[in-house]
C-alpha cells in the first residue's frame, strides 16, 4: 500500500506493464444500486468474438467524479487542439446485441 509523504501528497506507482496501456474501442457500462461496472472491450473487424480487456468497478460517487473529470479533460482537449467530431452513427454501439449502455 502506498503511503502519503510528509507534505500530504499521495505517491502513485505506475508499473511498467500497466503503463503500456490496453487498447479498447468499446465500453459497456452497467450498474447496480451500489456500483458502476465499466467493461473496456476490443472489437476487431471480421472477428465474431470480442474480449473484455479490462473491467473497472466504481462506487457511484467515484463514477460521478470520473464523469466530471472526463468532461473536463475533453473540454480542455477541444480547447487546445480541435473539437472532437462524432457522426450520427456514433450514438449507437458498433456491435449489435451487447447488453448495457455504451
Amino acid at each position: 500500500m502506498e503511503k502519503q509523504n510528509s507534505d500530504g501528497q499521495l505517491q502513485i506507482e505506475l508499473k511498467e506493464e500497466i503503463a503500456q496501456g490496453t487498447y479498447a474501442n468499446l465500453a459497456v457500462i452497467t450498474h447496480s444500486s451500489s456500483e458502476f461496472i465499466l467493461d473496456f472491450i476490443r472489437v476487431m473487424p471480421g472477428v465474431p468474438k470480442a474480449g473484455v480487456q479490462s473491467r473497472v468497478i466504481l462506487a457511484p460517487e467515484h463514477a460521478k467524479r470520473l464523469l466530471r473529470a472526463l468532461a473536463d479533460n475533453v473540454a480542455k482537449y477541444e480547447h487546445t487542439l480541435a473539437p472532437i467530431r462524432l457522426s450520427e452513427e456514433d450514438n449507437f454501439p458498433p456491435v449489435a446485441n451487447i447488453p448495457g449502455e455504451a
